[in-house]
């Protein structure tokens, strides 16, 4: 499975040609996969969080652009779990146009579960893996 979502691009995303700059893309799918994990109990404060794993880092975001998205709107951002190891979870994404038949970008996203004492990889929750796998794909 999967989620889809729309996200916003504001005029303050574009570059000076009227394109959404190349770094944005990363902040689109960020947002949505933060808004879907919240929508789910999750929170940076783990007093106010349904899960115990809130401490997440970025590893590694690969992106590949293909066609440019001009000024401000509501791309879509759809994104899945390629994968769910022990402290590390990768996300596969694509940034598509508003009614989705035109992708605009794809990649990849590798979370990794830290231990907020030590900052070293910790296994995820069975709460957290529970809830991941309406995106498995």
């Amino acid at each position: 499975m999967s989620h889809t979502r729309p996200v916003q691009v504001h005029f303050d995303d574009l570059d000076a040609m009227g394109l959404l700059h190349n770094a944005r893309y990363s902040v689109l799918v960020e947002r949505a996969i933060t808004a879907f994990w919240t929508e789910l109990g999750w929170n940076f404060d783990p007093a106010h969080s349904r899960f115990k794993d809130v401490f997440l880092a970025v590893r590694e975001f690969s992106i590949t652009y293909h066609v440019p998205i001009m000024g401000v709107g509501e791309p879509l951002v759809h994104f899945w779990m390629e994968r769910m190891g022990n402290t590390s979870g990768v996300y596969g994404f694509r940034v598509l146009s508003p009614d989705g038949q035109t992708v605009h970008a794809e990649g990849r996203r590798v979370n990794v579960n830290l231990d907020p004492a030590t900052l070293r990889p910790t296994p995820f929750s069975p709460e957290i893996r529970d809830a991941a796998k309406v995106l498995a794909a």
